[in-house]
Order: structure tokens, then C-alpha cells, then sequence
């Protein structure tokens, strides 16, 4: 039996290990599969993002080109007087724009009038016939070309058309677009987004140190082909450290990092308009340990499935033993009585001893069939418990500091000191309560219930949460609540979210304003409580109004946002019974109403 059960065992344990290998493929493949998408997502919204920018200004060197101020500046360059009212006209359109250069070259390459004039890096009288969109705007074409500037050493998209005058062209026109806005949104995110030129070298990254590195061969030819159009001026060029793998039937790219080598999934789209490659890495770490983590699963999941099936063919295994004893027991039995019967038949004389031997038989017999009652009754099986702790190391761990703190400020007296640290290790204690109440709420309740909710305990606790955004946009922050406010149906904590989410979007809207006054007030009329956060910013237009709590749509920069903010909380104070609205002030600046209704008795009296 033993035999048999190790067998059973191994068995299952080989079948564990090949049934293990074939999960762990799957998921790997599964979660591989799942991060392409993702990574698919984010590039088809960088390049939107990119091409969107780009196109605002497509057309604008050759509009601009029409212009009475340029043609009549392009027809007599040597004019001073032309030149500076040309100079001012392109700086105003510049700073309408918001584009970073605009400046006009005559055939020869030189510059004659700049947006920058008066800027101590000023483009006029540098000549710029070396790049290839002069080269190919003087020839007649549209042209598109991104690159680091030699004179102001900063990156940018250069637009250039030409100026042509009853059919003969006479200069150039050109705009350049700054894309450090984009790019700064790339910064600090979970995937790493850069853009590559056709030498393979990064031109746009959230990760300054790629930032003009190569990832493909820095040869000859490709060198030489970026020093002719200077393209990355006096730059020094890098090679990026990597090589290509492959994971789950999905090609990677490993960069290497001083001693440390991380592994990336890429996509990569070009935009063959302006001449670049978008490419997303999603880092394989997760992917690495979700499937280890579900191999580790399934294989403690196949070895307890084991465990289970040894130990019931065990218990098989005992009772077909004891059925076996039991039949050879009734059938030594039997054979016993046939022999005593045949003896009792043939000697007369010797029956009472044949009796009694019967008798002793059938003591026996019975001693026998209670003896194996008895093992039957210590044959058992145990059964496995697992329970989850959650450990609370730091607060305990923060609660004996302050305890230790707490006696030598005592042995010092420095009570209020000594008092203060209690009140933080009382303070520890209630947030230990409060991680075991939140997570025993998850088991049992998924969703937070409505109940009674104070509105001047929300507000406080919102201000709590947003007084750093609140300070670093040098915000001042006026509350005014009714005394004796009545409580209101809601949520605490999605209540608490919606506040949270209007006062930063306020503290945004004045941020960098002269006004930076912000108020709060609540106030009770007719079985209602009415919220009001007012700001002094340029106000909500009544054009986008209607728009304003719909999903996506957002009136912030690329980058600040995904839009998604006040149509949450519209939808949360909707499953209140309330209603969120916003109006401009007549004196200026938003103002949003949160309307809700004061809480029942009933409820009243169960929140108390």
C-alpha cells in the first residue's frame, strides 16, 4: 500500500510540473499579448497627440507668406524701416500663435526679419541655407524638418514655405513649433514613449538620458548624413546600450543601465509626414511575475489536488482491508461451527466440551469484531486551514517609538511633549482600526451604502487632502458653513471625492492669476443643502457648458488630464438624488453647485 501511495504521489507530481510549465506559457503569452494592446493604445494616442500639434501649423508658413508686410520686405530685404515692421508683425503673430520662431531668408539663406529680433540669440542676419528646409523651399516645396537649433540650441519642428511673387520666388518663410510640451508629458510614466528620426536616433524622449541617443549603428554614413543638414548642431551623438530577445512569442529590447539590464516590450508607428518613428516600451517585469506567480499557484493548487487524492485512496485502501478481515473472520467462523457440529455428531461424550469451546470461539469472535470496530473508529482524516494576516509592522513599529520617545520626555518633563507623542500613538491605534475596519468593509461590502453624512466633516477633510495643491498654486481658501447644518444623504468617502476633485480643478483655474481667492460655502434651504465653490478664474464659456461634465472632454493641455473628473463626480452625486451644475460669477469665475438632500429621521437616528 505504501508502494502504491508513492507512486500516486509521483505521479501526481510529474503531471504537476508538465501541467505548471504549459500555464505559465499560457499566461505569459496571455499577459504579453494584453500588454501590447495596452502599449498599442498608448502609442495611437501619442502619435494623435504629436500629429495633432503639428497640423495647427501646416499651413501657416505659406498663409503667412501672402501677407502685404512680407511680399513688400521680400521685394526690397535692404529697407530697415521694412525690416522692423516686419520684425514687429512677426512677433505678434508669433505670440498669438504660441509658436516658437517665425523668420524670413532671402534666396541667399540670410535672414532678414525674425519673431526674435530682440532677443539676444536673434536669427536675423544668420544664414540658414545649409538646412533642407530652405534647400527645398527655395526650390518651390512645402517643407517639414525637426531639429536642434544652431543658433538657440533648442529643439524644434520647422515648417517652411516659399514667397513667391508673380510667379518668381523671392525668400523663404519659415515657423518653428516647440514640442517640449508633449514631451514633458511623457516624463514620469509607467511606459517609456520616444520618437526616433530615420538614423534611428532619439530626437524626443520623457527619459533625458536616451535623449540623443542611437538606437541603431552610429556608421558612417548615418553620421555624415546628420552633420550635413546639422541637424542636431554641435550635439554629441551616443550609442543607446541594447540588444533583442524575445518573451512569449514577443520580440523585446534589453537596455542596459550601468550593471543592470531591464527588458521592454516595443511598438513602434511611423509618421512619415514628419519623418519620425513613435515608439512605446512596456516594461516585462509585471508580466515576468504575474506568470511566476500563477505557475506558483497552479502548482500549490496541483500538490494539495495530490495530497487529497493520497489520502483518500488511503482510507479506500483501509476499508477494503477491513471488509477483507471481516469476510476472513465469518468464514473462519463458519469453518469452526462445521467442525464442532461434525464432532458433536460423532462423540456424544465430548459435547459440552465442544460447547464451551464454541463458546470461548465466539468470545473471541466477538472481541475480534469489536476490536476492529475500534480501529475503524481511529481511522480519521485531519483537514487544512490557511488564514490571512495583514500585517500592521510600521504603525506598531511607529507606536513603539513614540512609547520609548514618551518615557524620556517624562524623565526630562517635558509633559506636553510626552502628551503629544500619546496622541500620536492614540492616533496610530485609530488608523489600525481603521485599515482593519476598511478591509473587513471590502470582504463584506464591495459598495459604500448612502447614509447620514456631515457636510462640515467632509469639507474638513477635503481641505486636508488638496491644502498642498492648495499651496503650491498660492490659492486662498475662504469656508463658510451655516451653523447647524443637517446632514445629508450621500457617501462620505465619494462625497469627499467629489469635493476633492472641484477645489483642485478651481486651485488650477487661478493658479498664476492676480485673484487667487477661492470659496467654499454650505448652506441649508427646504430639505436641501446646497455646496458652492466659487473660484476667479476665466470662468466655464457658455459654448463648452453642456460639454463640460461629459467623458474626455477637457479644456486643460495635453498631458494635464484625460477629462474624466467631472463627469465622475456628476455621476456620483447623481446616484446621491442630488444634482451638479456649474454657472459663471457675473463678477467672474466658475461657480458649481452641489445640491443634496438633507437625510431622514430614520437615517438620522441610525447614523447615531
Amino acid at each position: 500500500m505504501k508502494y502504491r501511495i508513492a507512486a500516486v504521489s509521483v505521479l501526481c507530481l510529474v503531471l504537476g510540473l508538465v501541467l505548471t510549465c504549459k500555464v505559465h506559457g499560457f499566461v505569459a503569452r496571455s499577459a504579453m499579448d494584453e500588454a501590447e494592446l495596452q502599449a498599442g493604445t498608448t502609442l495611437r494616442l501619442a502619435v494623435s497627440a504629436l500629429d495633432g500639434h503639428l497640423k495647427r501649423y501646416e499651413a501657416l508658413p505659406a498663409l503667412t507668406a501672402d501677407d502685404e508686410i512680407i511680399e513688400v520686405l521680400i521685394e526690397d530685404p535692404g529697407n530697415e524701416a521694412l525690416q522692423l515692421d516686419a520684425n514687429r508683425y512677426l512677433k505678434s503673430v508669433n505670440a498669438l500663435l504660441k509658436s516658437s520662431d517665425i523668420y524670413i531668408m532671402t534666396m541667399d539663406g540670410t535672414t532678414i526679419a525674425a519673431s526674435n529680433y530682440d532677443s539676444p540669440v536673434s536669427f536675423v542676419g544668420e544664414n540658414f541655407s545649409y538646412r533642407p528646409y530652405f534647400q527645398e523651399a527655395a526650390r518651390g516645396e512645402r517643407s517639414r524638418f525637426f531639429a536642434v537649433g544652431t543658433t538657440s540650441a533648442k529643439r524644434g519642428y520647422y515648417f517652411s514655405s516659399p514667397i513667391v511673387m508673380d510667379g518668381k520666388i523671392l525668400g523663404v518663410i519659415v515657423f518653428k513649433v516647440d514640442l517640449d510640451t508633449i514631451e514633458a508629458s511623457w516624463a514620469g510614466g509607467d511606459d517609456r514613449i520616444f520618437v526616433s528620426d530615420p538614423e534611428g536616433i532619439i530626437f524626443m524622449t520623457g527619459s533625458d538620458e536616451w535623449r540623443f541617443a542611437a538606437i541603431l549603428p552610429l556608421t558612417p554614413d548615418r553620421i555624415a548624413r546628420t552633420e550635413t543638414s546639422r541637424r542636431y548642431a554641435d550635439v554629441k551623438l551616443h550609442q543607446l546600450p541594447l540588444s533583442y530577445g524575445s518573451f512569449a512569442g514577443h520580440e523585446t529590447m534589453l537596455i542596459r543601465n550601468g550593471n543592470a539590464e531591464r527588458e521592454y516590450l516595443y511598438v513602434s508607428q511611423s509618421m512619415p509626414e514628419a519623418g519620425w518613428t513613435v515608439n512605446v516600451l512596456m516594461d516585462t517585469a509585471s508580466v515576468r511575475w504575474q506568470a511566476q506567480t500563477m505557475m506558483a499557484a497552479v502548482f500549490l493548487a496541483l500538490c494539495l489536488a495530490g495530497l487529497v487524492s493520497a489520502i483518500v485512496f488511503q482510507r479506500r485502501a483501509r476499508m477494503t482491508e477491513r471488509m477483507q478481515l471481516q469476510a476472513e473472520a465469518q468464514n473462519e467462523l463458519e469453518r469452526r461451527v462445521d467442525e464442532r457440529t461434525a464432532a458433536l455428531a460423532r462423540v456424544n461424550s465430548r459435547i459440552e466440551k465442544e460447547i464451551a469451546e464454541r463458546r470461548l470461539t465466539e468470545r473471541r469472535l466477538r472481541k475480534t469484531q469489536a476490536d476492529l470496530v475500534q480501529a475503524g473508529k481511529l481511522a480519521g482524516l485531519g483537514q487544512m486551514s490557511a488564514a490571512l494576516s495583514h500585517e500592521l509592522n510600521q504603525p506598531l513599529a511607529a507606536a513603539k517609538t513614540y512609547a520609548e520617545t514618551t518615557g524620556l520626555l517624562i524623565e526630562r518633563g517635558r509633559v506636553e511633549d510626552a502628551s503629544d507623542n500619546l496622541k500620536r500613538i492614540s492616533a496610530l491605534i485609530d488608523r489600525m482600526a481603521s485599515i482593519s475596519r476598511h478591509l473587513r468593509n471590502f470582504a463584506r461590502k464591495p459598495n459604500e451604502k448612502l447614509g447620514a453624512v456631515s457636510v462640515e466633516d467632509v469639507i474638513r477633510d477635503t481641505i486636508e487632502i488638496v491644502s498642498a495643491r492648495l499651496k503650491a498654486a498660492d490659492a486662498e481658501l475662504s469656508i463658510t458653513i451655516e451653523p447647524g447644518l443637517p446632514r445629508v444623504m450621500a457617501g462620505a468617502v465619494r462625497l469627499q471625492q467629489v469635493l476633492v476633485n472641484i477645489v483642485t480643478n478651481a486651485a488650477d483655474a487661478v493658479e498664476g492669476l492676480g485673484d487667487r481667492r477661492i470659496d467654499v460655502s454650505a448652506s441649508g434651504a427646504a430639505e436641501k443643502v446646497m455646496i458652492i465653490v466659487r473660484d476667479r478664474g476665466p470662468g466655464v464659456p457658455a459654448a463648452i457648458r453642456e460639454r463640460i461634465f461629459d467623458p474626455f472632454f477637457t479644456t486643460k493641455g495635453v498631458g494635464k488630464g484625460l477629462g474624466l473628473g467631472l463627469s465622475i463626480s456628476y455621476n456620483i452625486v447623481k446616484d446621491f438624488g442630488g444634482s451638479l451644475s456649474v454657472t459663471d460669477h457675473p463678477e467672474g469665475g466658475a461657480v458649481f453647485a452641489i445640491e443634496l438632500d438633507v437625510a431622514d429621521a430614520s437615517v438620522m437616528e441610525a447614523a447615531e
